[in-house]
């Protein structure tokens, strides 16, 4: 049985070879590896299963609007074992993360990515909620948002920004 839980530093390696082997590139294991160095404010999930199969990453997200910043999370990158895809892991991963950052008092998450798989679980698209993504050329329906925190959100709109690490992927 597949079990979720925060990484731990003796995890390094498997992520890293989770990454690799979902993504069959190392690029996004390198920014897990940079972000891991440097932002204390990650959360950071493996999914295990006889060995870990799958990772999960949120970091701190911006958006600066009228002189004011909110700050969510951004989800990147999400990874699983090719040979373990489809088995409900990647949901698992997501479900998890997103009920930590709901019990941390997290805003917003925002995320560049399937618009078949994140709507499942609250995702909409972030221009309807006034927000963009600052890479230019990112698909509208496959960059979404879930506004956890109304309250915080209301009337925030802008540029969404991911952490400076994430420029070495597009």
């Amino acid at each position: 049985m597949t079990s979720i839980r925060i990484e731990g530093f003796e995890d390094a390696s498997a992520i890293r070879a989770v990454n690799e082997r979902a993504f069959g590139r190392p690029t996004e294991a390198d920014i897990v590896d940079e972000l891991r160095r440097t932002c204390g404010e990650c959360l950071s999930l493996v999914a295990e299963d006889e060995g870990i199969v799958g990772h999960i990453l949120f970091t701190p997200a911006i958006v600066e609007t009228s002189g004011r910043r909110v700050v969510g999370m951004g989800l990147a990158p999400m990874a699983v074992m090719p040979e373990r895809q489809r088995q409900g892991i990647g949901s698992a991963l997501v479900e998890r993360g997103l009920q930590l950052l709901r019990e941390r008092g997290c805003p917003f998450v925002i995320v560049l990515g399937h618009p078949e798989f994140y709507p499942r679980f609250g995702f909409e698209r972030a221009s309807a909620h006034g927000l963009a993504c600052q890479w230019e050329g990112a698909p509208d329906e496959a960059f979404m948002v879930l506004i956890l925190d109304r309250d915080a959100m209301d009337g925030v709109s802008g540029v969404a920004q991911y952490r400076a690490e994430f420029g070495a992927a597009v």
